[in-house]
């Protein structure tokens, strides 16, 4: 007996669309017969500076271990967590990335009949770990890029039982700040957990934007989810964490899969968070490529969406596809956000500054040609 599997699979799985990531260095290669070497990837919000050399060597020191299995309860980072964060250790759940998480609660607290609310031009993974276990994706438009908060809130209801809401939003940039968080806080029904994705929060430390940590204690249907992959420079080792009440997290635990994080990935994540220098270093190469990047813009004619985060979407004032592979014919790699709704932009990832150069040398190239 045959079947179409696809007809088979949950309503929701049937109506997506995989998640597609940054093309890689070696496939953009293979395609147009380049030398590796000289393409440029600005293309997945990576950290350009490469990991920290003290989790180099946390991994190096792990490696005669790869026969045992990683501790499940990942209690060393997570004590790290524990303390650096302010709260206790049964209050972190830690994931294979933030990704992880987001999963996590969907499978946790969604399904079919029920519902999550998310913004538009926020973060794909909402939709696909919402529309996977049967709930209904409820997308509130955008304000100016970014999350119409009060819209957001009018958009609960009694089916609802999870928002999504990222500051600073991928992949716009765009961010609100502490009283606009605490309002809507205050506001959302107590059956409602709200999902605070804070991705790339380190790279706006000492900035107009809210700490989630600071209304953990006040919000027990808060949880804040976090990452390595983005200003700690892990992303390959796949590590991220939430933190919420210990009533949350031991329901996180219950659907989290066993040794959801490496050891290679513990063992990194605990020396790079220690690693301050590092930390401070990428964000002063953040600051001022972002810059480096806002100046070339401007000597272009381009707008873009001013931007808290490692990248910055700029608006070509057309359709951005033929610029994008214009750019993938000059070795640079950029990330083409249409599926976002947005056509006419391209987020670039900030890079070092030889490679901003080169981005924007190539990007002058391809307007030229028209």
């Amino acid at each position: 007996m045959s079947g179409n599997f696809l007809d088979l699979a949950q309503p929701g799985v049937q109506q997506l669309s995989p998640y597609v990531p940054g093309k890689p260095v070696d496939e953009l290669a293979r395609e147009l017969d380049l030398d590796p070497a000289s393409i440029v990837k600005l293309a997945s919000n990576e950290n350009p500076l490469g990991a920290s050399p003290k989790a180099l060597a946390a991994i190096r020191d792990e490696l005669a271990e790869l026969t045992r299995y990683p501790d499940g309860n990942g209690f060393a980072l997570k004590s790290l967590l524990a303390g650096q964060c302010r709260v206790e250790l049964n209050q972190v759940t830690l994931g294979n990335g933030s990704n992880d998480i987001l999963e996590l609660v969907a499978r946790a607290y969604l399904a079919p009949g029920l519902n999550a609310v998310f913004s538009e031009h926020a973060f794909a993974v909402y939709p696909i770990a919402t529309q996977a276990v049967g709930a209904q994706a409820k997308v509130v438009p955008a304000k100016d890029w970014g999350h119409d908060l009060p819209a957001m809130l009018a958009a609960i209801d009694a089916n609802t039982r999870v928002v999504f809401i990222a500051n600073p939003n991928n992949p716009t940039g765009t961010w609100f700040g502490a009283e606009a968080l605490d309002e809507f806080l205050q506001d959302v029904p107590e059956h409602v957990l709200v999902v605070l994705d804070e991705a790339y929060i380190e790279y706006a430390e000492g900035s107009d934007l809210p700490d989630g940590l600071d209304f953990l204690a006040a919000y027990p249907n808060l949880l804040v989810s976090r990452t390595f992959s983005k200003a700690y420079g892990l992303a390959a080792l796949r590590v991220g964490y939430g933190l919420s009440t210990p009533v949350v997290a031991d329901v996180l635990n219950r659907v989290r899969q066993p040794f959801n994080v490496n050891s290679l990935a513990l063992a990194a994540a605990c020396a790079a968070l220690k690693d301050e220098d590092y930390l401070a270093q990428s964000r002063q190469l953040n600051e001022s490529g972002m810059q480096q990047l806002e100046a070339g813009f401007r000597d272009l004619g381009l707008g873009w969406i001013p931007s808290k985060g490692n990248f910055i979407c700029v608006d070509l004032g057309q359709v951005a596809a033929p610029v994008f592979q214009g750019l993938l014919r000059e070795g640079v790699i950029v990330r083409p956000v249409a599926n976002y709704g947005m056509p006419n932009h391209l987020r670039v990832t900030i890079g070092l500054p030889a490679e901003n150069s080169r981005f924007l040398e190539a990007l002058r190239k391809v307007l030229a040609r028209g």
